[in-house]
């Protein structure tokens, strides 16, 4: 490993030189790999709610400890390691205390960004990523090859680590949510159905920014009761129904406009046409299908959600697609694609409408 490491010292070639190009690339390869080191060092500070502990003030290493019941010699490697990152600072030799990132590390920051860390980074997603080999020979998810379990089998049974998940996915789709709603007339429709719409955060936004359209949240029964205590607490109980069932069976029918938001990405095609056929099934003549996720670019662009879609597949089974995926899966599905939105974020609506 020493000599590995050392390896990775400033290069002597020349600039734009072969032995520089090599040196460059091999230096890249590497800081991609070593992205798992800083990983998990942040999960080990949420899982640990050092931010948190920190909130007061500064705190020593053995205080830490103390109140993390840790060994404070390893206990200090981290909070070393943390500081280097720029989530603490070291005030005073062997005392510790948060900088501005750190504090977005804490149970109630805005944006939930513990929570993201404790599920992309925990360690049940960190089995899955174990078996990741098995889900590129396969195509089965590394999360069912460790756990048994689907992933929402799987959340369903760690009610920790479902909550954890909701809040997570509520911060991603925070600022989504309102880019959505700002990038798309919403008030051409007197009806809006959120299929799959978890608690509500898009729907909410939605109905917040229109005059007059009605909303209908879809999700299984459970989650269909968080989300009717979301919409009281938003006063929005007169413009929104929420229905429980499961859209792999039937979906509402009869509606102006059907959203799939962050839905079909966790999917395989059969399933996902599955999902859509029920759409097709409930939506009629001269109403409109937005689809809203990440669209990938063609070729070697690069863009977030390629990698997001090795995470899906380890994780969830489901694929991100490009527009041309999402139009075959539309025209399987009796859809036909009209045409994708920007929104100034990483997710585009997919607009779409049922053939004649």
């Amino acid at each position: 490993m020493s000599t590995a490491l050392a390896a990775m010292g400033p290069p002597t070639a020349l600039p734009n030189s072969p032995e520089a190009e090599t040196g460059s690339a091999h230096l890249r390869l590497a800081e991609m790999v070593m992205a798992i080191w800083p990983a998990r060092a942040v999960f080990a500070a949420a899982q640990l709610a050092i931010p948190d502990h920190l909130a007061r003030g500064a705190l020593s290493t053995a205080e830490i400890a103390n109140l993390t019941a840790c060994h404070a010699p390893s206990l200090r490697r981290l909070l070393r390691a943390l500081a280097s990152c720029g989530i603490l600072t070291e005030t005073s030799p062997d005392r510790f205390g948060l900088t501005t990132l750190g504090h977005a590390l804490q149970t109630d920051a805005p944006g939930s960004a513990r929570a993201l860390v404790m599920t992309i980074a925990g360690d049940w997603q960190w089995s899955a990523w174990g078996n990741f080999l098995h889900s590129l020979r396969t195509g089965q998810s590394g999360l069912l090859k460790s756990s048994g379990l689907d992933l929402f089998s799987f959340l369903a049974a760690h009610p920790q680590e479902q909550a954890c998940f909701n809040e997570a996915m509520i911060g991603i789709h925070g600022a989504t949510a309102s880019a959505v709603a700002q990038s798309y007339d919403f008030n051409a429709f007197d009806s809006i159905v959120d299929v799959g719409g978890g608690t509500g955060t898009l729907l909410k936004t939605i109905l917040k920014a229109t005059r007059h359209p009605q909303g209908i949240l879809f999700d299984l029964p459970e989650t269909a009761t968080e989300a009717r205590a979301a919409f009281a607490n938003e006063g929005l109980t007169a413009r929104c129904t929420v229905t429980g069932g499961d859209f792999f069976e039937s979906v509402p029918d009869g509606r102006d406009c059907y959203i799939l938001a962050h839905v079909l990405h966790d999917w395989t095609d059969a399933q996902a046409t599955a999902i859509l056929r029920n759409c097709r099934r409930a939506i009629p003549k001269g109403s409109r299908l937005l689809i809203i996720e990440a669209v990938l670019p063609e070729g070697d662009t690069r863009h977030h959600g390629k990698l997001m879609d090795l995470l899906m597949l380890a994780v969830t089974g489901g694929v991100e697609r490009t527009e041309r995926e999402f139009a075959a899966l539309l025209s399987a599905s009796g859809f036909k694609l009209e045409r994708t939105i920007g929104t100034g974020t990483h997710q585009s609506i997919v607009e779409a409408t049922p053939n004649d």
